[in-house]
């Protein structure tokens, strides 16, 4: 307003000799400045902070110093609080004693101050939070405001980013002063409900943390000031801000660069969707051990040979532990995943559905293996094209000799026939809880792709030139071909399955 009338504010300030002087604090929410005036040669009182505490001074017998009358004040200050501006009073008064203290225990005891005005400041909600704030809500997550404003302004803050809307009411909102007046027992049974706490000071915060904490809520605070550091330092993810303070960058985990609040969202969908990754990967892995152990285990319960020689076994762990690793972990984040529910703390990373795959899908192709090494060991196969599923489940029960066990031929089919039953079931993994197709969004995940080629083009590679190594022999192509077909039936069910759910 002073550079506005083309006045320098710096030469006057310094002119001034301060000679006491009452910082601010969040918890007086006000300062105080006892300065000598150099042009009029006495002391004056400055005070600035928030009007409604400011006021409060301006007092003296009953009546209200200021050529504004308290009604008009009251009614301009909602004003400014309706449209969300945040406010700062001003008044001052001449101190005619030179040895007049001004402030006792931290606080002012100068009563009379002439009110001079009240500034509005407009601090406008970004344009990507209510989007942001619906989406994390939308995610199951709590969003709560504790803010130093006025009740008028935070709750028009909060309904600008659609916090508060017609259905909320007083339980929805509590004051600085009622939360610090309340109990543990009472603050338990209302935090529940909260969506804004006005006029708060630092250690609300930091209670309100541990309060939620006491109900088992996992809770992310956000924070740029050094009165922030408490409760970006209880909470479970303190969130500090680039612009924030040393102090409260040191108390948090993370600090946000770009002090956003649609960076928060994006940190839960990439958190949910890494975890999301992880269990497709355990998904396909111990479907894949739970198959290698028992067919391993039948041979060694029967006397025989395994089907599955070490350095095959090795090739196996190989594509499925390392390739499909990198595979399921590079499949991008997915937005889907803002629509499910938080996860409890406790809950096992193997969920009932992955264990029933596991083991439902595992066993399934146990029983599938178990029969073509019956069919092998009892019929003298040299192609797929001679295969009958007659004699697959006619043999499926006959436990004859197993002198002369299966040709190197059979047992490459039977190698490559498991390779690709696993093959395929990684894409039943990729579309693990997405409840949409295997190749859906497939050309975001190119990743994916290339390892998925890069499995069959080595399987085809080892079978072919592996010779004694893996003890295998090459195969012709129909069998190939037949092969291939024949195991993604694998996915083709997978995604019947998806389409009936869906």
């Amino acid at each position: 307003w002073l550079y506005g009338k083309g006045i320098n504010y710096l030469p006057i300030r310094e002119e001034c000799e301060v000679i006491q002087q009452l910082t601010f604090s969040t918890e007086r929410k006000y300062m105080a400045t006892l300065v000598r005036s150099a042009a009029l040669g006495k002391n004056i009182l400055y005070v600035k902070g928030a009007p409604e505490i400011v006021m409060t001074f301006c007092h003296e017998g009953g009546e209200f110093c200021s050529t504004i009358s308290q009604t008009d004040f009251d009614g301009k200050l909602l004003q400014y609080q309706q449209q969300a501006m945040r406010t700062i009073g001003f008044a001052y008064k001449v101190i005619d004693d030179p040895k007049t203290i001004i402030s006792e225990n931290g606080k002012l005891v100068i009563n009379g101050l002439q009110f001079i005005g009240i500034t509005a400041i407009a601090d406008p909600v970004r344009a990507d939070v209510p989007a942001a704030i619906e989406e994390c809500m939308h995610a199951g997550i709590q969003v709560k405001i504790v803010t130093g404003d006025t009740s008028g302004t935070a709750k028009e803050i909060a309904r600008q980013i659609r916090l508060w809307d017609e259905s909320c009411s007083d339980i929805n909102h509590i004051t600085g002063a009622e939360f610090a007046a309340m109990n543990d027992a009472e603050l338990l049974e209302r935090i529940p409900h909260l969506r804004v706490i006005s006029r708060a000071r630092p250690l609300d915060k930091a209670r309100l943390v541990n309060l939620l904490q006491q109900r088992g809520e996992v809770v992310a605070v956000t924070g740029d000031g050094t009165n922030d550091a408490p409760a970006l330092k209880a909470a479970q993810v303190g969130l500090s801000m680039g612009d924030g303070t040393s102090v409260a960058k040191e108390a948090s985990d993370i600090t946000i660069l770009d002090n956003s609040f649609n960076s928060i969202g994006k940190a839960v969908m990439w958190g949910r969707s890494l975890y999301l990754n992880i269990q497709r990967f355990i998904l396909f892995q111990m479907t894949i051990n739970v198959a290698a152990c028992i067919i391993v285990l039948f041979g060694a319960f029967l006397g025989v040979q395994s089907p599955l020689t070490v350095t095959q076994m090795l090739w196996v762990n190989l594509i499925m532990d390392t390739f499909a690793a990198l595979a399921l972990a590079s499949l991008p984040p997915s937005q889907r995943v803002m629509n499910d529910p938080p996860r409890q703390r406790k809950a096992n990373i193997i969920t009932k559905e992955m264990a029933r795959g596991i083991f439902g899908v595992g066993g399934l192709f146990v029983l599938l293996l178990f029969g073509f090494i019956q069919y092998f060991k009892n019929e003298d196969i040299t192609s797929l094209t001679q295969f009958s599923i007659t004699d697959y489940f006619a043999n499926f029960f006959h436990f004859g000799s197993f002198e002369n066990g299966l040709s190197a031929y059979e047992l490459s089919l039977f190698f490559s026939i498991f390779v690709m039953l696993q093959f395929w079931n990684m894409f039943n993994a990729k579309a693990y809880r997405t409840g949409r197709s295997a190749f859906a969004e497939i050309g975001k995940s190119q990743g994916f792709i290339m390892i998925a080629a890069a499995i069959i083009i080595g399987q085809v590679v080892i079978t072919t030139f592996g010779g004694t190594m893996f003890n295998v022999t090459p195969l012709l192509l129909t069998d190939w071909c037949l092969i291939i077909a024949a195991t993604s039936l694998v996915l083709w069910i997978g995604e019947l399955l998806r389409l009936i759910k869906r």
